[in-house]
């Protein structure tokens, strides 16, 4: 049987009952309206809080941790190899923060075509002195060009030059909420003192703000020269080196790798955020789930429609069957019916949907703890509306086929005999 002639059924049959196959098609598209904006919602607020976190975190972080040696002299001798003995409350003895080589290694790292960047660190623990008060913070001691390129730091400074860090001496840029508490403005000096007793006055060129608001009441960066001088520390030394893959899903075993090679310990990206990465899974999960079930009840609705759409046209099933058409004719003149009805609601809701999302991404959204952020964050990924149009056809035709494959069974000599 030619399509066309079976599409001109199809067709009429759906215009017969214009007003319930409308409410199908709308049921379909409000539900791909609200799947792909849910989706783009809910996965650009993933991008966001990704972004807090983990835009700001190493992909690798190297570091030395001090800690009890764990061959203590006992276990060594042998004496008491074959003995089982237990040794409580060891304390650490001795021991380095810095890292030693830390340049060497460096050098050797940026030779890998593996790493995007490598950055040296230094955290020091100080308290900001305010009149007669102590405040404590930690300065973290950084290559500000390297923290731009890397780790976008610029979009968190609100107020004030970052490449101020390395042209003036001496300076620092202070958190915005540490500022507040202070009461200091850019220009201003702070006075640092060390756990040591080591005192500076450092010059205010910028306020950060990251979004979380315990950080940026402690948090504070300086340049590594600054860092040194205040702690007392030589030109090389460096606490931590930070490592950023192209790709990082390689960084646990890059870590083990690197901890192995340079005697350090180490720490990926996944294992110091898996809580976090956890959430964002989980409200995708939920994403993703919300629009299915939308997509499921509206296949219901055409499901329930080609269902009462048969009982009302048995006679015209009986007719088509009596004058030639197969039960395969008929059951694709249903199907042909379902598809359309997923394809029109597919398309219009693939087209809302993009719109929906695009209204959202207009709607302002300012807060004072995410200062970079202008209107609601909506992602558009082309993954989206090909899962929408897929599965909207997928449902729309798993809707149609029981009703059609009820109707291609129908014996058209047991209808006209009733009649």
């Amino acid at each position: 049987m030619k399509f066309a002639l079976i599409f001109d059924i199809a067709r009429s049959l759906m215009l017969a009952r214009f007003r319930q196959t409308l409410i199908a098609a709308i049921g379909v598209t409000f539900s791909i309206t609200m799947f792909i904006a849910l989706l783009g919602f809910m996965n650009g607020l993933n991008s966001l809080l990704d972004g807090l976190i983990l835009n700001r975190t190493p992909h690798i972080r190297l570091y030395n941790e001090i800690k009890p040696n764990e061959k203590q002299p006992l276990l060594l001798s042998e004496e008491f190899r074959n003995s089982y003995p237990f040794i409580h409350s060891i304390k650490p003895s001795g021991g380095r923060i810095e890292i030693h080589n830390a340049l060497a290694i460096m050098a050797e790292l940026k030779k890998d075509n593996r790493i995007l960047g490598v950055s040296p660190k230094i955290v020091s623990q100080v308290f900001f002195n305010s009149g007669s008060v102590d405040i404590t913070g930690v300065i973290n001691g950084v290559d500000i060009d390297q923290e731009t390129r890397l780790y976008a730091f610029n979009d968190y400074v609100i107020d004030g030059k970052s490449s101020d860090l390395k042209l003036v001496p001496n300076s620092i840029i202070l958190g915005k909420a540490a500022a507040q508490t202070m009461m200091l403005n850019i220009g201003d000096l702070v006075q640092v003192t060390t756990p040591t007793g080591e005192r500076m006055q450092l010059k205010i060129v910028a306020f950060f703000q990251s979004g979380l608001q315990e950080l940026d009441k402690t948090q504070s960066y300086a340049s590594i020269s600054t860092t040194q001088k205040l702690m007392g520390k030589s030109n090389n030394y460096i606490s931590e080196i930070q490592i950023k893959l192209h790709d990082m899903n390689k960084a646990p075993a890059l870590a083990k790798q690197f901890a192995e090679i340079f005697n350090v310990q180490a720490t990926d990206i996944q294992t110091a955020n898996s809580q976090f990465e956890t959430g964002s899974s989980v409200r995708s999960i939920i994403s993703y789930a919300v629009g299915i079930t939308l997509l499921i009840v509206a296949g219901f609705g055409i499901y329930n429609i080609l269902n009462m759409m048969i009982y009302e046209k048995l006679d015209t099933i009986a007719i088509l069957k009596a004058t030639g058409f197969s039960g395969k004719d008929v059951n694709r003149i249903f199907i042909t019916i379902a598809l359309t009805i997923g394809i029109f609601g597919a398309v219009f809701g693939l087209l809302l949907g993009y719109l929906s999302s695009y209204g959202i991404d207009q709607i302002p959204f300012e807060t004072e703890a995410l200062p970079t952020i202008k209107t609601y964050p909506v992602a558009y990924n082309i993954s989206f509306y090909v899962i929408g149009g897929v599965f909207a056809l997928v449902t729309t035709y798993l809707a149609g086929f029981f009703p059609a494959r009820k109707a291609g069974r129908v014996d058209p000599v047991v209808i006209i005999r009733g009649k």
